[in-house]
């Protein structure tokens, strides 16, 4: 038998660690395995009254010793009792949340989303916003580009009604084991707060994460296949940002053909490593997304043999969902006893599914796919002027189609990936569209000032920014209250954006930065032409709504008073 021990929230330190000691000792005489995480165990002893802060407990089997003078007369009596008597332990019923005034519910809440910067943040601010106004008690932890910030405290979660996990993306939720749990996504959460709310209390179900030494399988984080892509995506952006910025530099230093030391060596660093590292990260956690961390080497592996093989960011995909999906069917398929089951997530599954993706890799899906990736970049390499202007028009109208959801990220991730293969063009279209409706809707505000309220016109101020910092999201709150007139505009104007940029030739090396990617010599070219097809499509979507769009009810109240 594995057994795990760790004492109740009362025990006190002293206590606790002598205690401890006498079962470890009578566990030992009894040949009892002592493991340290209960995911290995078959029961875990609680030591004395209280609860215990251990969510990771929750679900397993538990026996709760709380005489801890019969422990002391007789540490086998107790190891007896806790392997006949152990019961599924909840934390519902051990940890009480800390008592509200007048009913108030206390909330906590996560947001993230695949780059970790707009929406992830909009997210939060709507929840918080929302359970203000319901006289609620909420903190939102957000998952962002730059780590975790306004962490939840244990005590937070412990005393809270519902979690709320707004994610895009899989995330670690193991903290929140044991509690009412309502799942959704940060569209949703951002446009639709009220009704998420309501229906997280009706929806919510208790949160049991799954062991990494059992089968992933059960697990409630993975729903689609479209999440394991942006979840790889999200993890790759960095390097790629990275990447793309220093090759910008090395050339702005030696020029194109990279002369001098430092040139060459900035170009080894962002082209010859960074960027080369892109499709191995992106394979790894679109297979991590979907077996967790038994699926991050096969699909490293498999990415890094399909960057040699010529195969790119498409065999990139394929080999972490081939990774993923395959270390899930061996998890289920190989049984090992109860001693061996840990070595299952560390050196089984990992060892047997990197063979078979390797294997398939290099004499099976390889080279056709490589064939696919070589005629694509032909393609894009030799598109005359009308084809390039078509593909450009397709990317910028996608990227204002719904504002960083589905299709917005599907354009996204098809200019980024294509830029492991040296084809920056794409990705000049797609920024450049993106950047389109928060710009546009900045500037109807100004051209039709009588048709916006107060409010609106204090949005247009802050969508000039963030339109500026390529965050499409900025026009969003003018697509919730007008979508029928904002989206159609918006997707002319950044058709037009796109189809202009390669129209001039223009290319993009950084896959992010907005207008602020221009302080890197290089980054973009040419500048006045790409500069030009922004202003161009800005204007036009923002003239077209200005002409559309109803007056606001508020104004027109303010006109007659």
């Amino acid at each position: 038998m594995n057994l795990y021990i760790v004492n109740a929230s009362q025990v006190g330190p002293v206590n606790g660690r002598l205690a401890k000691a006498e079962l470890i000792l009578a566990a030992k005489e009894s040949n009892i395995t002592i493991v340290d995480k209960s995911d290995l165990a078959d029961v875990t002893i609680i030591i004395g009254q209280g609860s215990s802060s251990d969510n990771s407990i929750v679900g397993k089997k538990v026996y709760t010793v709380t005489n801890l003078d019969e422990l002391f007369a007789d540490p086998n009596k107790v190891l007896l009792d806790a392997k006949a008597q152990a019961v599924t332990y909840q934390q519902s019923s051990q940890v009480a949340p800390s008592p509200s005034n007048n009913g108030t519910k206390r909330i906590v809440a996560v947001t993230a989303c695949p780059t970790g910067v707009a929406h992830t943040f909009m997210a939060a601010e709507a929840i918080e916003a929302e359970a203000k106004k319901r006289g609620w008690w909420c903190k939102v932890e957000t998952r962002g580009s730059v780590g975790v910030g306004n962490e939840l405290t244990a005590e937070e979660i412990a005393s809270a009604d519902i979690v709320i996990v707004a994610c895009d993306i899989d995330v670690d939720l193991s903290k929140f084991a044991g509690k009412l749990m309502y799942r959704t996504k940060t569209g949703p959460a951002l446009k639709k707060t009220a009704q998420e709310f309501d229906k997280a209390f009706k929806e919510a179900a208790l949160y049991q994460p799954t062991s990494s030494s059992k089968s992933p399988a059960a697990s409630q984080e993975k729903k689609n296949a479209y999440k394991h892509l942006l979840t790889g995506v999200s993890y790759m952006l960095p390097m790629v940002v990275a990447g793309g910025l220093i090759v910008a530099l090395s050339f702005a230093v030696g020029g194109i053909l990279q002369e001098g030391a430092l040139a060459q060596a900035l170009g080894k660093i962002g082209g010859g490593t960074a960027l080369a590292l892109m499709v191995p990260v992106l394979a790894g956690y679109i297979s991590f997304s979907i077996a967790d961390r038994p699926g991050l080497v096969p699909g490293l592996i498999g990415g890094m043999l399909a960057t040699s093989i010529g195969a790119g960011f498409l065999g990139g995909i394929v080999a972490g969902y081939l990774a993923g999906y395959l270390t899930l069917l061996l998890t289920r398929a190989i049984k090992l006893p109860q001693s061996l089951e840990a070595l299952k997530p560390i050196l089984i599954l990992p060892l047997l599914s990197s063979l078979i993706v390797g294997l398939a890799m290099i004499f099976i899906l390889g080279e056709p796919i490589a064939y696919i990736m070589k005629a694509l970049e032909a393609w894009l390499s030799g598109m005359q002027t009308a084809n390039a202007v078509i593909l450009g028009a397709i990317l910028g109208g996608m990227m204002c189609i719904d504002m960083g959801g589905p299709i917005n990220k599907v354009a996204y991730a098809f200019g980024v990936g294509l830029l492991s293969a040296q084809q920056y063009a794409p990705m000049a279209a797609v920024m450049a569209g993106g950047m389109v409706p928060p710009l546009a809707m900045s500037l109807a505000t100004f051209i039709a000032r009588n048709k916006f309220s107060k409010a609106e016109q204090e949005s247009g101020k802050a969508a000039f920014v963030l339109g500026l910092c390529f965050i499409s999201e900025g026009a969003i709150p003018f697509a919730a209250r007008d979508p029928l007139r904002v989206l159609p505009s918006c997707v002319i104007g950044g058709a037009i954006t796109g189809g202009m940029s390669l129209a001039f030739g223009s290319q993009l090396m950084a896959p992010h930065g907005g207008l602020f990617v221009l302080a890197i010599p290089g980054a973009i070219t040419p500048v006045l032409g790409y500069l030009l097809s922004i202003v161009v499509g800005s204007v036009v979507a923002a003239v077209i709504y200005a002409v559309i769009k109803k007056p606001d009810a508020k104004v027109e109240q303010e006109a007659i008073a």
